[in-house]
């Protein structure tokens, strides 16, 4: 019986990649979009590919809309949902003296309660089953919290507590759990994400470290369906674990901050001469700004 897989923000980017990896590999998918009318290049990879992704439109920052949703995949699976990959989300650029609480309310409800929502709707039948797999896609920025980020950090911060937590939750039940950590793919997000909400102009280094960050991680961004591959290899492996860094940056990021003491990590931030971060930003985790 093949695996029943449903992938969120399928319309782009890591998501898209992974809908069509998966079905490749053989599971049938369905691929979450919030417009079925801005699918077109989703339905066209897909059938390049020579494979299907069943589309359903739902937005995950609503409650009604997710019910919906999954009642229609639901009701044509007959109640059953192998994988669900959690990969929708949206950026956030802001340091936070300058955030309006309305935008870190904005972006956790997509980043983090957008997926308790989907996990909410699976979760109970992967329980009677015993089996299934929750990927939850969080980012470098769950572990290292980059400049500028404020509100994007907080919720993928939160994502990550969730998903720990949730891996001790569902063990007694056989349900895996697996956090995916990209650094920067291959992914429209970034060219949306170019907000600098800099009304002081106090925080003008904040903000230029952070798009030269997003400029040299561009320029060497990974392919998404590494990203599609890394998941299909965690919900099958003999082997799993809980964690898996990907992408450029992935690894480095967050190797690197785990080796740097808390004193250190703000003495980079101390750093008033743009080529003295850049440098220090090298020595400590092996990435070149320099583009």
């Amino acid at each position: 019986m093949s695996t029943i897989s449903v992938v969120t923000g399928a319309n782009s980017g890591i998501g898209r990649a992974t809908a069509i990896h998966l079905a490749a590999q053989g599971h049938v998918v369905y691929g979450t979009v919030r417009s079925l009318d801005r699918a077109g290049k989703l339905r066209a990879m897909a059938a390049d590919a020579g494979v299907e992704v069943n589309l359903i439109e739902l937005d995950i920052a609503v409650d009604a809309s997710v019910r919906s949703g999954f009642e229609r995949i639901l009701a044509e699976t007959g109640g059953v949902v192998d994988v669900l990959v959690n990969n929708a989300g949206v950026g956030g650029n802001a340091v936070a003296e300058e955030c309006p609480p309305q935008l870190y309310l904005d972006v956790i409800n997509v980043n983090l309660c957008g997926a308790v929502r989907c996990l909410q709707q699976v979760l109970p039948g992967m329980r009677e089953r015993r089996r299934g797999a929750v990927v939850n896609i969080t980012s470098i920025a769950g572990r290292v919290a980059a400049l500028a980020q404020s509100p994007y950090v907080a919720s993928k911060w939160a994502f990550e507590g969730l998903s720990e937590g949730l891996a001790q939750e569902l063990a007694p039940f056989g349900i895996r759990v697996v956090i995916i950590q990209p650094g920067v793919t291959k992914s429209a997000i970034f060219a949306k994400n170019i907000d600098a909400p800099n009304q002081s102009g106090a925080y003008d280094a904040a903000y230029r470290r952070l798009f030269q960050f997003y400029a040299a991680g561009l320029a060497n961004a990974t392919d998404p369906f590494e990203v599609g591959a890394v998941i299909h290899h965690a919900v099958t492996t003999h082997t799993p674990q809980l964690r898996y860094p990907v992408s450029w940056g992935g690894h480095q990021l967050i190797d690197g901050r785990a080796a740097m003491s808390d004193d250190d990590w703000v003495a980079m931030g101390a750093l008033g001469d743009d080529d003295e971060y850049y440098d220090d930003f090298s020595r400590r985790f092996g990435l070149d700004l320099r583009v």
